[in-house]
C-alpha cells in the first residue's frame, strides 16, 4: 500500500474584516499520497492558496484563523506543532514554490545565499558545501552556467530563469511534500512546458508527493493524478483526473471544462459560467453555486448539499444526486 503523507480532515479558515466573517475554507478533506499529485483548482477566491498557506501554518492571525480541522502530516497533528516545531518542517519536509516568483526571491542576496540557506540551516552543511550543493541544484533545474548563476542577484534573471530558482530552493532538502501554488502563472507557453517538465523529473527522481494549485485546467490534465475542485471556499468535486473529464458531475465543474479552448472548435463561440463568485462576506443560502447555475432546484437555495461518493473514488457536493 502506498503511504499516506497529509490527510486534511474537515479544514475551516476563516479571514475577520470591517465587513464581518468570511469563510476562505470551509469543510476541505483530502489525502496525498507518496508520489501523488494533487491538483486544486477553481476560480480566484475559492480558497487553494489559503489551504496552502495553512498547511504551512503562515495564515496570518490577525486577521485569519483556522476555526477547525486537522492537517496530519507523516503522523503528526500540524494544528498542534509549536513554531520552532513547524520551522523544521518548512523548507525541509514540506516546501512551497511561490505564485510570484519576482517577490518571492529577496533581492538583496545572489541566488546561491538564496539556495544554500535551507541547506545550512535543515542539512547541516558548510556554506562551502552548500554553494556547491547549490550549484548542481541549478543544474538540475536546467539553468545554464550554474557557477556563474549562483553568483546572480533575481533581477538580473528572466522570470523563467527566476521560477526554476524557486524550484531550485523548494527541492533542495528534498521534501516528502511540495506545494505549488500557480507555478508557471505569468510565463509564456513554452517556458510553462520546461518548469512543469522539470517538476515532474524531479518528482520522478525523489519520490516527492505535489498539491498543484492552478485555474488552469490544461496544466492539471497533464499533471495531476487526482483532483480537487473548489468554489467560494467549499469543496465541490474530488476525482481521479480521467474521470473529471470523461464524467464531470458538478455543474460548476462542467462549467469550467466547457469554458476551455478547443482546437477542433476554432469558431464556436467559448461557453461562459454566467454571473461572478460571490463574495466570501455574502454568500448565497443553500448551495453557494445555485444563482451561477442552469440546473438549480428549490433545494439548492436553502439547504447546503453534503459532498457523497458518487462514483468510486469520484465525490460530489450537488443535489443532483440525492
Amino acid at each position: 500500500m502506498i503511504n499516506e503523507i497529509l490527510s486534511i480532515k474537515d479544514l475551516k479558515v476563516t479571514f475577520k474584516s470591517q465587513d464581518g466573517f468570511a469563510s476562505a475554507v470551509d469543510g476541505l478533506s483530502i489525502q496525498i499520497h507518496e508520489s501523488e499529485i494533487i491538483g486544486i483548482v477553481g476560480e480566484s477566491g475559492s480558497g487553494k492558496s489559503v489551504t496552502a498557506l495553512s498547511i504551512m501554518r503562515l495564515i496570518p492571525n490577525p486577521p485569519g484563523k483556522i476555526d477547525r480541522g486537522k492537517i496530519i502530516f507523516k503522523g503528526s497533528d500540524l494544528l498542534s506543532l509549536t513554531e520552532k516545531e513547524m520551522r523544521k518542517i518548512r523548507g525541509n519536509k514540506i516546501s512551497m514554490i511561490s505564485q510570484e516568483p519576482g517577490s518571492a526571491l529577496n533581492p538583496v542576496y545572489n541566488i546561491g545565499n538564496q539556495i544554500s540557506e535551507s541547506l545550512i540551516l535543515h542539512q547541516g552543511l558548510s556554506k562551502k558545501e552548500a554553494l556547491r550543493e547549490s550549484i548542481e541544484i541549478l543544474r538540475l533545474v536546467g539553468i545554464p552556467s550554474p557557477e556563474q548563476r549562483v553568483k546572480n542577484f533575481p533581477h538580473q534573471l528572466s522570470g523563467g530563469m527566476c521560477q526554476r530558482v524557486m524550484i531550485a530552493i523548494a527541492m533542495s532538502c528534498k521534501p516528502s511534500l511540495l506545494l505549488a501554488d500557480e507555478p508557471t502563472t505569468a510565463l509564456d507557453v513554452t517556458i510553462q512546458k520546461q518548469i512543469l517538465k522539470i517538476m515532474k523529473e524531479m518528482i520522478e527522481a525523489r519520490g516527492t508527493s505535489i498539491i498543484l494549485i492552478t485555474h488552469n485546467l490544461g496544466v492539471i490534465s497533464e499533471m495531476a493524478d487526482n483532483v480537487v475542485v473548489m468554489y467560494a471556499g467549499k469543496p465541490v468535486e474530488i476525482s481521479p483526473m480521467a474521470n473529471l473529464f470523461e464524467r464531470p458531475m458538478h455543474p460548476y465543474t462542467k462549467g469550467l471544462i466547457n469554458a476551455i479552448p478547443r482546437s477542433d472548435q476554432k469558431n464556436k463561440e467559448l461557453i461562459a459560467i454566467p454571473g461572478l463568485v460571490p463574495s466570501l462576506f455574502e454568500l448565497p443560502k443553500g448551495c453557494t453555486f445555485h444563482n451561477r447555475c442552469s440546473q438549480v432546484q428549490k433545494k439548492c437555495m436553502s439547504e447546503p448539499p453534503p459532498i457523497i461518493e458518487v462514483d468510486e473514488k469520484h465525490l460530489c457536493s450537488c443535489w443532483l444526486y440525492r
